[in-house]
């Protein structure tokens, strides 16, 4: 527990489990080695990524999650 309610646990949980399965199954990029935490709503992604294009794609699909109040895109671009 986050020292928040059960209910507001429960809710992360869902929408950090949500937004995972919507990376994986993304098939235009490799979006599996962002790591996803949500707390109060807020999503935090972080890890590495293979172009910029890639990056705002994780943020939207992150933001589109039902229950997402924030994104902090937090990923890295691979280097050439």
């Amino acid at each position: 527990m986050t020292g928040e309610s059960a209910g507001r646990n429960i809710d992360d949980a869902t929408i950090t489990t949500e937004v995972k399965a919507k990376l994986a199954a993304e098939k235009a990029s490799n979006l599996t080695r962002v790591s996803v935490a949500t707390a109060n709503g807020s999503v935090s992604l972080t890890g590495i990524v293979p172009t910029a294009a890639a990056r705002m794609r994780a943020e939207e699909i992150a933001r589109g999650v039902k229950g997402v109040q924030a994104v902090a895109n937090n990923l890295q671009v691979e280097k050439p």
